[in-house]
This record gives structure tokens, sequence and C-alpha cells, in this order.
């Protein structure tokens, strides 16, 4: 398994329980693919005086075959404005 990293943002008007929701369904589809998260985030809805998202860094462990379903994943909830998934060689 391959240390990554997922950055994600969705709107800070979308209630406590769909934001749950997604981090379930985040959550999950790791776990489908025999993934662990080592580690959550949660930055709240303001970085650097960017107030546009409410953002969650995770860092997860997983195998690079599943990382596509995790995009996946992420470009067809709508709650999500934007993510990236890095890997991080400097955890592994």
């Amino acid at each position: 398994m391959k240390a990554y990293e997922l950055l994600f943002f969705v709107a800070p008007t979308i209630s406590d329980e769909t934001r749950l929701a997604v981090m379930k369904r985040i959550e999950a589809t790791i776990a489908e693919g025999e993934g662990k998260i080592d580690n959550v985030e949660d930055w709240g809805n303001e970085i650097n005086g960017l107030t546009e998202g409410d953002y969650t860094l995770i860092d997860f462990h997983a195998d690079p075959a599943n990382i596509a379903e995790l995009d996946r994943v992420l470009r067809i909830t709508d709650a999500v404005v934007r993510h990236k998934i890095v890997v991080r060689t400097d955890r592994e």
C-alpha cells in the first residue's frame, strides 16, 4: 500500500449532516479497497483568508488500484466542490 493525502472542500453552506455523509462515503470507499485512514484534519472554513469552503485533509494508505474509484466517488459527490489526491512518498 502507498501513502496518500486527500484534500477536499465543500461549500460552507451545506448542512452538518451532508458534510458527515460525505466523510462517511470517503471512509467507506477507502475501506472497501482495504485502505486505512491514518489521520483526518478538519481545517475549518478559512485558510489564508480564503472562506469559500470547508476544508478537510485526510492522510491514508491504500492500494494504488483503488485511487481511481475514490476519485470517481469524489467527482460525483455534489457536495464536494474540489478535491486533490497526491502520493506521499515521505510517509511510506
